[in-house]
């Protein structure tokens, strides 16, 4: 897949020659819906022998329209997470647009004409919801009228779980609740976090349950506070553990938000690692024990609890 960045406004010589199908939306996290997006616009440029390019923002719009700090947006995936995701779709080129005011004033015919038609696209795909300004002049239903025939426009219909839109909103709600089973089945895959390995208190290792502690970009979504079964790659390895998201509440107060995984039969030291985390089951609440001995005794239980799913539900 060909990544190419760009910067409003960007140069002619930076689009790749030749037609494209065109698929446009913020595809945060690359769920069920998105991918049905994705997927329908791969069809018709298989149909039509032209390849596919992707157009993504490289951060949330409402940081420039709502004003919003960064800091206070926390995604489904990074943008390196995003990359993968499409490209595993079968994507020839991903335009990642960087979201700037002077990119957010174009008006609707101006982004159409720049950034569809300028991109080279016979067909314009995105979802029912898809807008490119506000929405009572720039939603999907008013794309023909600024297309001028120049490009078809392919309107994906909402995609729906159990009578109910499958949505990022949706999935965030579900992960603030810790339903991980439910994020997943409605991402479509096993929600992964990357992080590196940093240095934590090494208590763990006196409770016989040594833990890794893993420094995670604040952008990123983690679920709700908790213990979770996991999974937690090393260089190409995957290996199953027990993930703690909280602020270990037993020994101190006031300390920062750390996750923390217990991984099974792992012995070696692994600082400054790059690691992906999968999330699959959340066990229980974080909680504050009487003493070391219970909590001892509450960690043998979450592996064992952890064990049994890996070996009777994967």
């Amino acid at each position: 897949m060909n990544i190419i960045k760009m910067h409003h406004p960007y140069k002619k010589a930076d689009i790749p020659k030749g037609d494209i199908v065109l698929a446009l939306g913020f595809f945060d996290g690359v769920h069920k819906g998105h991918q049905q997006v994705i997927k329908t616009a791969k069809k018709i440029a298989n149909e039509k022998q032209l390849k596919l390019a992707v157009m993504t923002f490289n951060q949330h719009p409402s940081i420039v329209f709502k004003k919003v700090h960064p800091e206070e947006i926390k995604y489904l995936s990074t943008i390196e997470r995003k990359e993968e995701l499409i490209a595993e779709l079968g994507v020839d080129i991903l335009y990642e647009v960087d979201f700037t005011s002077s990119f957010a004033s174009l008006s609707p015919q101006q982004f159409v004409d720049q950034y569809i038609v300028g991109l080279r696209a016979k067909v314009a795909v995105a979802g029912f919801d898809y807008t490119f300004g506000k929405k009572e002049v720039a939603s999907m239903e008013h794309l023909p009228s600024y297309a001028h025939n120049r490009f078809e426009v392919v309107t994906v219909g909402e995609l729906t779980d159990q009578d109910k839109k499958i949505s990022s909103t949706r999935i965030r709600e579900a992960m603030d609740q810790g339903r991980m089973s439910q994020v997943n089945e409605l991402l479509g895959y096993t929600y992964a976090v990357p992080g590196v390995v940093i240095h934590g208190d090494a208590r763990g290792r006196t409770l016989g349950y040594p833990t890794a502690n893993i420094d995670i970009d604040s952008s990123i979504r983690l679920p709700k506070t908790g213990v979770y079964a996991v999974e937690i790659k090393i260089g190409q390895q995957w290996h199953t553990g027990m993930a703690s998201i909280g602020y270990n509440i037993t020994f101190e107060t006031n300390r920062q938000l750390t996750v923390e995984i217990n991984i099974f039969d792992f012995k070696k030291d692994i600082y400054g690692e790059q690691v992906m985390v999968k999330w699959y089951k959340r066990l229980r609440d974080e909680k504050k024990f009487p003493s070391v001995s219970a909590l001892i005794e509450q960690l043998k239980q979450d592996e064992k609890e952890t064990r049994h799913f890996f070996e009777h539900c994967h």
